[in-house]
């Protein structure tokens, strides 16, 4: 498993977005079909599932919430021709306290760029 530029980019994308608390831009970094699963279990199904369920969060309860990455590196494991499997720490601060996580996603390679095809976030116990 190696780091891969085009792959720590847009993680860096998602994690602006976040912070800018931008649903939009967020969201527009996953296919179309994207499952997301956050750390709770929630499921969301497509980018528009994952823009409105972040448009609340954002307006609500994580408003004014940030992300960060990993210092740790990000792990890049090739799958297939155009899809690999991405492993990063990081986490959300929400009112000062820092909530880490494991996360991992499917990223594929599409005529827009890199997307996100899935995403699991695990909380790590503290």
């Amino acid at each position: 498993m190696s780091e891969n530029p085009q792959i720590t980019g847009l993680l860096t994308r998602l994690a602006e977005a976040w912070n800018a608390g931008d649903a939009t831009a967020y969201a527009a970094l996953f296919t179309e079909d994207a499952d997301y699963i956050s750390f709770d279990g929630a499921h969301s199904q497509g980018r528009e599932a994952i823009e409105s369920s972040h448009r609340w969060l954002f307006e609500g309860p994580l408003k004014g919430s940030t992300m960060s990455t990993t210092d740790g590196g990000v792990k890049v494991k090739p799958l297939a021709d155009g899809a690999v499997l991405v492993i990063s720490g990081g986490g959300t601060a929400v009112a000062g306290r820092q909530r880490d996580s494991i996360v991992s996603f499917t990223a594929v390679r599409t005529p827009q760029g890199w997307r996100f095809a899935s995403f699991q976030n695990t909380r790590v116990a503290s």
